[in-house]
């Protein structure tokens, strides 16, 4: 049996990237289709907030941060559906709002320390049987949700203005997504951390996207990508002594340089397959051309 197994934390924590793995990417999908992959990053910085509050009342953090980022992603969801506010001003408010708060109460208290540095970055040990529970009941949300509401889920991704003719409940769906997106932040940041965790949710789905195609099918492999990094990054903050956040995000950017450069060779290679074959076809006409030519000068000179 390989060291990383003999550890009951590490043990809770392949667990738990297998469940943030599956479970971020799969509603990532809807996000980055519908142009709101940032609204992950900016309910982490809310999250980020939520953690100093608790962290100076000396609450429960994860209950805290859940309250934080589920009233953020309402808030930004009713401000972004009347338009009293252009959407990516509503992120930036909300984002450079929440980071300067949390900033200002940790300067207020005992400043950085290392429970902060586990909540933003995430951490191996910190890991523990009850947050697996949350991630267990997440992941049954959210799969639950999404078989629920696929057909709906899959019109407002592509054009929400037709979902609502055809009665689907989009505001509705709409605040689903965001509260979803609000409560796996807040599980998710034991493993990889407040500040990475939006990466989770989008990469994997970038990734997807060049290599299938088809709703259902970029939603299971962006799961199973997704668990792939996650793990894999896991593994690799164990032997390496790193910090797991930073180690999942960087492997899931590796896998998405690799495709996108195995898909620009695949175009460069079609490209000049394409012109050898042009040149072949005009050195043949060109050689049909100069024959054609010799048979007519034979016939006149025959003549």
């Amino acid at each position: 049996m390989p060291d990383i197994f003999q550890y009951e934390f590490m043990n809770r924590a392949i667990v738990a990237s297998v469940l943030v793995g599956a479970t971020a990417p799969a509603f990532g999908v809807f996000l980055v289709l519908r142009r709101l992959a940032l609204i992950a990053d900016t309910l982490s910085h809310v999250a980020f907030a939520g953690v100093a509050i608790a962290l100076i009342t000396k609450t429960f953090t994860p209950i805290v941060a859940l309250i934080a980022t589920t009233t953020a992603a309402v808030s930004i969801e009713e401000l972004r559906m009347r338009r009293l506010l252009p959407g990516d001003a509503v992120l930036a408010l909300f984002l450079y709002g929440a980071l300067a708060l949390a900033v200002v109460l940790i300067s207020a208290a005992d400043g950085f320390n290392s429970t902060i540095f586990s909540y933003l970055f995430g951490s191996l040990l910190a890991v523990s049987n009850t947050d697996l529970w949350w991630m267990v009941t997440l992941a049954l949300v959210i799969a639950l949700f999404m078989f629920m509401f696929r057909f709906e889920l899959a019109q407002i991704s592509f054009d929400s203005d037709l979902a609502k003719t055809n009665g689907v409940r989009v505001h509705m769906l709409n605040l689903g997504l965001a509260v979803l997106t609000a409560a796996t932040i807040t599980v998710s940041m034991r493993v990889v951390g407040i500040l990475l965790v939006g990466a989770l949710i989008v990469i994997p789905v970038l990734v997807s996207i060049r290599v299938v195609k088809g709703l259902t099918r970029t939603v299971l492999v962006s799961s199973a990508i997704g668990v792939f990094v996650a793990v894999f990054g896991m593994v690799i903050s164990f032997y390496a002594d790193l910090a797991p956040g930073g180690s999942i995000v960087l492997t899931s950017i590796a896998l998405l340089i690799i495709v996108e450069a195995g898909a620009f060779i695949n175009r460069s290679s079609g490209s000049s397959q394409f012109i050898q074959s042009s040149d072949h076809t005009h050195e043949h006409e060109f050689h049909a051309h100069g024959v054609n030519e010799s048979a007519t000068d034979d016939r006149q000179s025959h003549r």
